[in-house]
């Protein structure tokens, strides 16, 4: 039963890897700190992707809480 969790929490770690990698990689500079780049608005793909992270985070935290559960009572 653990190795289910574990394998669902690798696949949901490498998911969350490309999405954060795929969002600073369209942001352009502002891995520098621009100021342009602060206050604007998420649209689109942008968008789906900040949400999509926020999802796959909460995700791994209850598969995660799952994981322990189910191996400290086993």
């Amino acid at each position: 039963m653990g190795t289910i969790f574990n394998i669902a929490m690798i696949i949901i770690s490498i998911l969350l890897i490309a999405i954060i990698l795929i969002q600073v990689r369209g942001q352009g500079s502002a891995l520098f700190g621009a100021a342009e780049s602060s206050y604007r608005t998420r649209r689109g793909l942008e968008l789906a992707l900040f949400r999509l992270t926020i999802f796959l985070s909460i995700v791994f935290v209850i598969v995660a809480i799952i994981s322990a559960w189910v191996v400290t009572n086993n």
